[in-house]
């Protein structure tokens, strides 16, 4: 097969995957896709030189999931900046009480591993081969991770209570 032939093949194949698991940690589905797209696009440019591509578009995606939320949280404080209407929450809301919005607030060394492990369920092995990591690195950051979301969780469940 050559190598248009393989890309072609590794997109209509992986695409919805990575689009599917995008819309997971995004608000859109537009979004979604334009990260997916922006994934083999960047594949895309790399392509002779990157040894795993699934690993390399959910990396790539994750960052740009990333980047995604940061952008929402600028927006969003610049809106309460300028005071504008907010719709009503509870304060387990306010308090950023989901598993996602509590992943957002980890450093992208934590982060980063979390979102493809438990989001994109990808292996250790891979995740490290991804982030040029070692296994025990990965696994190390993947608890370090847990905890501080177990931490996170127990304080969140204090506040509402």
């Amino acid at each position: 097969m050559s190598g248009d032939q393989e890309a072609e093949a590794l997109f209509a194949d992986f695409y919805p995957r990575l689009a599917g698991w995008c819309r997971g940690l995004v608000d859109s589905d537009a979004v979604a896709h334009d990260i997916a797209a922006e994934a083999f696009t960047r594949l895309w440019s790399r392509w002779s030189s990157v040894d795993r591509p699934e690993s390399y578009l959910f990396s790539v995606a994750a960052n740009l999931v990333k980047d995604h939320w940061r952008a929402r949280a600028r927006e969003h404080d610049a809106a309460r900046q300028v005071g504008a209407d907010r719709p009503e929450h509870s304060p387990a809301a306010d308090a950023g009480y989901d598993v996602r919005s509590l992943v957002e607030t980890l450093p992208d060394r934590l982060r980063v591993p979390v979102l493809l492990y438990y989001y994109a369920g990808l292996p250790v092995n891979e995740i490290a081969a991804a982030l040029r990591r070692r296994p025990g690195t990965v696994k190390s950051d993947l608890h370090q991770a847990r905890q501080r979301l177990r931490t996170a969780l127990r304080g969140l469940h204090d506040i509402t209570n």
